[in-house]
């Protein structure tokens, strides 16, 4: 894993700022997080009104929430929803009620495997109300009445997402996406924010050649509305990356587009080989985050997942255990590390044609040989350049040459940079 660095801590420290507020698919919450997130990167934020039709959905109610408990006969607040946010089924609807303990049991949501935790759950398409608990803390209620209150509104308002766009040098995008609708969720959420955040702020001290864009949405249905209202123009996305539980202490592992063999498929296998971090790249199947939205297939985007460990596949999954204890500034350092390593082989993979085919040029004439002199893997570098020459036919890219050559993807690369300069190729 990659050391902790000053972006790491500064990851860690956008979670921390992040993770009081209560998220959903739509509300104030989604919003204030987007203003938070806005301080470290310019973002176009776009509404969209209830009602609106996204491809086969609806843009639902907006749901906001200011309070809730569940008081005893004392007027204790057994559950809190300002101790937490994960304790109020999500897009409750409102309540104001006093019933016994009884009738109150078919809405309490509890992990009686892991009594001390409390779940997250909710309940969007459906009207209902809820409370999650620990199950210890019912396990101590006592029979008898209970106030219940949960003071939130669900009216007709708007969908909220924002996008940020680093200019490349040619239009073609990469899209990084991440979901902005689960409340106090320190991995399954923030960590991919932040993650995406920091991938941001580092390309755009660079000049990449794709242009980037970071969408960054509420999970099925934000994603589902993005694709819509951008239907005419998804065919300039031409790789994409959905960032998700990057700061648990689980090894990265990919999941590949529907494709299977998009370019970003190859890029992460070869990326996550080459770097010796245990990994594991696993097969696409239409379940988990929004990759499953982008691969659709009336689009069929080359998008594939990063996540450390993957959807559901910790027990901490959507409890209150996904706190700030569960990640650390050395994942989310090391997530992001892999991204700008994936992205600096996606941007200089370039298919080259020799322009001197007919037998090898002489290279020591052009002075590449001399370039060599004194570095310590001047064998490597020189086979280098004989790969690219080898290669070079237009129908072959860099990422082609360090697989078959086993060379590292750098050294080709720069292989790639002084045949060029030296006349000897062209993209």
């Amino acid at each position: 894993m990659a050391p902790v660095t000053g972006a790491g801590e500064e990851m860690y420290a956008l979670v921390e700022r992040m993770y009081p507020l209560c998220r959903s698919i739509t509300g104030d919450g989604v919003r204030a997080t987007l203003d938070i997130v806005g301080e470290y990167i310019p973002l176009q934020r776009h509404e969209v009104p209830t009602g609106t039709q996204v491809l086969d959905w609806t843009v639902p109610q907006e749901w906001n929430i200011r309070d809730a408990y569940i008081a005893d006969a004392a007027g204790n607040r057994v559950v809190d929803f300002a101790a937490s946010s994960l304790h109020v089924l999500g897009y409750s609807v409102p309540v104001s009620a006093t019933m016994p303990l009884a009738e109150l049991r078919g809405h309490l949501h509890t992990l009686p495997e892991h009594p001390a935790w409390v779940p997250y759950r909710t309940s969007y398409y459906k009207p209902d109300w809820g409370f999650c608990l620990a199950q210890e803390t019912l396990d101590a209620m006592e029979d008898g009445d209970y106030e219940v209150r949960i003071d939130s509104t669900l009216a007709d308002g708007h969908l909220t997402y924002a996008e940020h766009v680093v200019p490349g040098q040619v239009p073609d995008e990469v899209l990084v996406s991440c979901h902005v609708c689960h409340p106090s969720l320190a991995n399954d959420n923030l960590a991919g924010i932040a993650v995406a955040t920091f991938l941001a702020r580092a390309l755009a001290r660079q000049t990449p050649y794709h242009t980037y864009r970071f969408v960054f949405a509420p999970g099925t249905v934000g994603a589902i509305t993005w694709l819509a209202r951008n239907a005419e123009r998804v065919d300039r996305v031409r790789h994409g990356l959905v960032l998700a539980c990057a700061g648990d202490p689980g090894q990265l592992t990919y999941k590949q587009s529907r494709r299977g063999d998009a370019e970003i498929d190859r890029v992460m296998r070869h990326v996550l080989t080459a770097s010796g971090r245990p990994h594991r790249v696993t097969e696409f199947t239409p379940y988990g985050y929004d990759e499953r939205q982008y691969c659709s297939p009336g689009f069929n985007l080359g998008v594939g997942s990063l996540t450390r460990t993957p959807y559901a596949g910790y027990p901490e999954y959507h409890t209150s255990a996904d706190d700030l204890d569960f990640v650390s500034p050395e994942a989310m350092a090391d997530t992001l590390a892999v991204c700008r390593e994936a992205f600096a082989v996606l941007d200089r993979d370039r298919r080259y044609v020799n322009l001197s085919p007919h037998g090898e040029p002489q290279l020591g004439r052009r002075g590449l040989y001399d370039a060599l002199g004194g570095r310590s893997d001047t064998k490597q570098a020189q086979m280098a350049m004989l790969w690219v020459l080898s290669l070079s036919d237009g129908e072959h890219g860099l990422l082609d040459v360090a697989e078959r050559s086993g060379l590292p993807f750098d050294t080709v690369a720069a292989a790639a940079d002084a045949l060029h300069g030296a006349g000897l190729i062209k993209a």
